[in-house]
């Protein structure tokens, strides 16, 4: 042990300006707080706080519900219920977050996860109005179709780039991103047709993103100013309720600076008194003063 606490540790790994340590952070944190509201529920205390809770994060698919709370669209991308789940969103999250991080600069991480989020949730709200009837609502949650646009992303800016996995050794990113989205395709018979899309839209997300970036069109560059100006709003908010303060001179050290002005004006008095008069000039007092002070 080193001694530090949780909290400090978790503040050290936010202030590394590592935009993958804040997702992981709040997709973690969101999870925790939904896990212990499920918790509460399933003991039999009250299951009210969790269904509000999860209906107000997740994505809904029928359109009059969607309308009424759209912020679904950002949120669903943060949250997850089951634990494989979220430990392989993560897991892949901070692999291919931090590759892509360091090829294309930490101020891109963001806007493509949002971006990847934002397609697969319009797809999967797309699938369900295209294939159930009108008025059925269903709902998904989870950072899924966000990661697979970062690692689609990875495999199209440096397909050949190498990566060890464990049991089979190294491989080609372009060969591991086509064999996670037949995956996903060939699953599609076993159920969740929507969220499966969702994850082909991230996918297409990431692609598209990289073949214009190399264009010289950055799909995210909206969210950076976006960003940049909440920034700097902040930023210019803290400094104008910050009071400027100019500390005060402390009264001992003007008195002692008056202390040694004076003392070095008398001893000048005196001075110029003796080589005009002669020391006999001096009383008694002034004398024994000089006597004192001319020693230090």
């Amino acid at each position: 042990m080193n001694g530090t606490s949780f909290q400090s540790d978790i503040r050290y790994w936010l202030k590394q300006e590592n935009a993958v340590n804040h997702l992981l952070v709040w997709n973690i944190a969101i999870f925790v707080v939904l896990g212990l509201l499920r918790l509460v529920s399933y003991f039999g205390v009250s299951d009210l706080v969790f269904m509000f809770s999860y209906n107000q994060i997740v994505l809904h698919s029928e359109l009059g519900v969607f309308l009424r709370k759209p912020w679904g669209l950002i949120t669903y991308m943060f949250a997850h219920l089951n634990v494989f789940h979220i430990f392989f969103n993560m897991l892949n999250l901070f692999w291919f977050g931090n590759l892509f991080r360091s090829f294309l600069g930490n101020k891109r991480i963001l806007p493509l996860y949002l971006l990847g989020g934002i397609t697969g949730g319009l797809v999967y709200m797309l699938c369900f109005h295209l294939l159930l009837p009108a008025g059925t609502d269903t709902t998904m949650l989870g950072a899924s179709a966000s990661v697979m646009a970062l690692l689609v992303a990875c495999a199209t800016l440096m397909p050949n780039y190498e990566i060890g996995l464990l049991l089979i050794g190294s491989v080609r990113l372009k060969w591991l991103a086509l064999a996670v989205i037949v995956l996903d395709l060939i699953s599609i018979p076993q159920g969740n047709l929507g969220g499966i899309l969702a994850h082909v839209g991230g996918a297409a997300t990431g692609f598209i993103y990289i073949k214009l970036l190399q264009n010289g069109t950055d799909l995210g560059q909206p969210f950076v100013w976006c960003f940049e100006a909440i920034a700097n709003l902040r930023s210019g908010n803290r400094s104008a309720t910050k009071r400027s303060f100019k500390p005060k001179k402390s009264p001992l050290k003007v008195v002692k600076k008056n202390i040694v002005e004076n003392k070095q004006l008398r001893l000048d008095q005196l001075l110029d008194k003796i080589n005009e008069r002669g020391i006999e000039s001096l009383s008694a007092e002034e004398k024994i003063w000089l006597d004192k002070h001319s020693q230090e």
